[in-house]
């Protein structure tokens, strides 16, 4: 007789631990997301490396700049994590062991594209897509967050605050001006998701069964470490986001073009004044931040619903 299949948790238990893993993963990790938009900002080459660049943050502006502009990600982390979550959660009657067990049954883009394939389980091509779509919608969310962020990690910024910032843009460049480095924030995430879920969904397959909670919390975090780091190599060079931090961090001036507009046009001028090392400005703290970042979403997510599942009960265990 087959083993009967705990019952799918509630979507808000689902969007509570995405919220509470990308909140756990930002305040973490975000000195690295700091030092990583200063080294991307810096243009021509570089003077610093992640050391330098760190250091020198902190004897010129004090440890406490390595936490400037952390308001927006903590509004916007937990929805990019439940984005993430919630897009695969669907999945999780489909997928067996290799699957996401956080799952419920509202994941609209896994569904829409297994039920278009007339696929029974989730495939890694599937998978990919399903992670492609997620950072898709989820960038359109975060754009105006992203550059407020942006503008207030400059090191030659103003800005009293975030609210500082929206008031200001909105003042120059209006509402839309919020938006500035939508195109790039919509690559950014694209590349990312895509290569991260879909190499959870390789790795997970062909790691051994995890025959304990232990076991399967270690599977998690090399799973997911591995696909943050995936993503990061991917959409570092393609969706340049060297060129999402310039686009987004450059005060524009009226009647005169910005330098740096569309993605992959700025790409090239960005290759052809730096070189193409200048693509990979802020890799390194990013790929420190991502892949375990990508881990400890993972495993905060599992904890956090393990614990949900035990405090409803039957029929969620």
């Amino acid at each position: 007789m087959a083993t009967e299949q705990p019952k799918p948790l509630p979507f808000i238990a689902n969007f509570a631990a995405g919220a509470i893993a990308g909140v756990s993963e930002i305040l973490t990790f975000y000195p690295l997301d700091v030092v990583k938009t200063r080294m991307q900002l810096e243009t021509g080459k570089a003077k610093h490396g992640m050391v330098g660049t760190l250091t020198s943050i902190i004897r010129e502006e004090g440890a406490g700049k390595l936490y400037r502009g952390l308001v927006p990600p903590l509004l916007t982390g937990g929805a990019e994590a439940c984005c993430e979550v919630v897009s695969r959660s669907w999945c999780q009657p489909h997928l067996s062991s290799v699957s996401f067990r956080h799952s419920a049954a509202n994941d609209f883009w896994g569904k829409t594209y297994m039920n278009f394939a007339g696929e029974s389980k989730m495939t890694q091509q599937l998978s990919i897509l399903t992670g492609c779509s997620a950072g898709a919608t989820e960038s359109i969310v975060v754009v105006p967050f992203e550059l407020v962020k942006i503008k207030l990690q400059d090191k030659m910024s103003t800005f009293a605050g975030p609210l500082d910032v929206v008031k200001q843009v909105i003042k120059k460049e209006g509402v839309l001006g919020l938006y500035g480095g939508m195109e790039a924030t919509f690559w950014r995430h694209v590349w990312w998701n895509g290569g991260y879920f879909g190499c959870i969904h390789q790795v997970r397959s062909i790691m051994p069964k995890a025959e304990t909670p232990q076991a399967q919390l270690f599977n998690n975090f090399v799973s997911g470490a591995t696909g943050g780091f995936v993503g990061t190599v991917l959409n570092t060079p393609h969706c340049a986001l060297v060129v999402k931090s310039r686009i987004q961090g450059a005060s524009k001036v009226p009647g005169v073009v910005p330098k740096y507009n569309w993605t992959y046009p700025a790409l090239l001028t960005i290759m052809r004044e730096e070189g193409p090392a200048a693509l990979y400005k802020g890799f390194l703290p990013k790929v420190l931040r991502l892949a375990p970042g990508g881990g400890v979403l993972l495993l905060v997510v599992e904890f956090t619903l393990g614990v949900f599942r035990q405090a409803l009960g039957p029929p969620y265990i």
